[in-house]
């Protein structure tokens, strides 16, 4: 059986390797929960999907964050969300992660939307919290928004002080077309030029989205193992406490804290924690 549940079981059991590890990268992952693995490229980490279990479905996203302080590392090119499309990722018949994925058995395309996560781990005064958490902590505004926005405000501060007149629909459009960021984030070959050209996207958590920040989230303690979901419904929490407890492992439920947290921008999560 293959989920990010499972995988967290895997990170409980080895839990003093995965302090110890001097890179994250470098900690001995399950590989037989793995459909992939990958090095500088989204994702880091694929669970395998499961076929016919709608309880645990696998096939998440896992991608790696690992700072030395208590501040989540910048999002480089990849802007962090809590679901995917894989088609998005799998560019092409002959890419790497296809190849990865169909070797493991993995029927890629009958699991199209895939939950991401992010496995944090961040390093203060000797102590150390890390936190398997799902995207949508991050994901406070739809990154089609995002992008929009932020190229709107560079748009007017453009034009600000300038005699330009740009009219509504044609600020429209543009703020259309780099929406998408595929559109802006290709490498671009200029006629003459000796180099190529490739605009990337950089994403920095802000305070709000810091999970390890003690002041914004106190309860995400030191030296502490934590998952953490969304949690919009009690039937939500009840759901995610079943699948926990009914993970195939020597995972000891009573022994870990479930409580909620809540998200400055973006409402209830549960965690499950434990002592590291």
């Amino acid at each position: 059986m293959y989920s990010i549940y499972h995988f967290f079981a895997h990170l409980l059991r080895n839990k003093p390797q995965l302090v110890e590890v001097d890179k994250l990268d470098e900690f001995r992952f399950d590989t037989e929960l793995l459909s992939c693995k990958n090095d500088k490229v989204f994702p880091d980490l694929a669970i395998r999907i499961n076929m016919d279990n709608p309880q645990f479905t696998g096939g998440e996203l896992i991608e790696l964050k690992d700072s030395k302080s208590y501040s989540v590392s910048s999002f480089n090119s990849t802007i962090p969300t809590g679901a995917k499309d894989i088609r998005a990722v799998i560019v092409s018949e002959n890419s790497k992660i296809r190849r990865q994925m169909e070797s493991r058995g993995d029927d890629i395309l009958s699991l199209l939307e895939r939950q991401v996560f992010y496995l944090i781990r961040g390093k203060s005064k000797g102590n150390t919290k890390i936190c398997l958490v799902h995207g949508s902590f991050f994901e406070t505004v739809r990154v089609e928004e995002l992008i929009q926005t932020a190229f709107s405000q560079a748009l007017e501060e453009g034009i600000q002080g300038t005699n330009l007149q740009v009219e509504e629909a044609v600020k429209e459009v543009l703020l259309k077309i780099f929406s998408e960021q595929q559109r802006f984030s290709k490498v671009r070959d200029v006629k003459k030029a000796s180099v190529k050209l490739r605009f990337r996207i950089m994403t920095h958590a802000k305070a709000e989205g810091n999970l390890l920040d003690p002041k914004k989230y106190p309860f995400i303690r030191d030296n502490t193992l934590n998952f953490v979901v969304p949690r919009h419904t009690e039937a939500e929490e009840t759901l995610e406490r079943i699948r926990m407890q009914s993970v195939d492992s020597p995972l000891e439920f009573t022994s870990l804290r479930v409580f909620t947290i809540k998200h400055l921008l973006n409402g209830d999560f549960l965690v499950f924690q434990a002592d590291l």
